[in-house]
């Protein structure tokens, strides 16, 4: 009888984490939403940075030669990811401008998954990427 409890309790743990760790399971690959073949490259001015997990990110206004704004989702690693990078939340206030590096998103929105920004004095932060192809950072 006991060899039988103890089999219950364990599949109903098993159950357990498995339905606790289903954002886990449901996490998505590089490949799923961006494109590799798809670069991005342009400045704009950070208007928002959300500092979550599985993914930070960060919302940039950038001007077309039309004078459009676009306000672009840039999808960077896990928070404890980026400071484990060198990242501060008080480098990212409201207006900075920045040069963004990354990869489109699949379905042609304003997102991409970025590989690192550069601040207008130089200053690089690597993003972490999900992009097995991108350079090591």
């Amino acid at each position: 009888m006991n060899n039988l409890r103890l089999a219950v309790i364990t599949l109903a743990i098993s159950v357990a984490t498995l339905v606790c760790n289903n954002k886990a399971l449901a996490h998505h690959s590089f490949s799923a939403e961006y494109d590799s073949e798809k670069p991005v490259n342009f400045t704009g001015t950070i208007t928002e940075m959300k500092w979550s997990n599985p993914h930070g990110w960060i919302y940039v206004d950038v001007k077309d030669e039309a004078g459009i704004v676009t306000n672009w989702a840039l999808e960077t690693s896990a928070a404890n990811g980026l400071i484990r990078r060198g990242w501060r939340k008080e480098d990212l206030p409201a207006g900075t401008v920045v040069l963004v590096e990354g990869w489109q998103a699949r379905n042609g929105t304003a997102a991409a998954n970025i590989s690192s920004i550069t601040f207008t004095d130089g200053k690089r932060l690597f993003a972490g990427t999900s992009n097995s192809q991108a350079p090591a950072q």
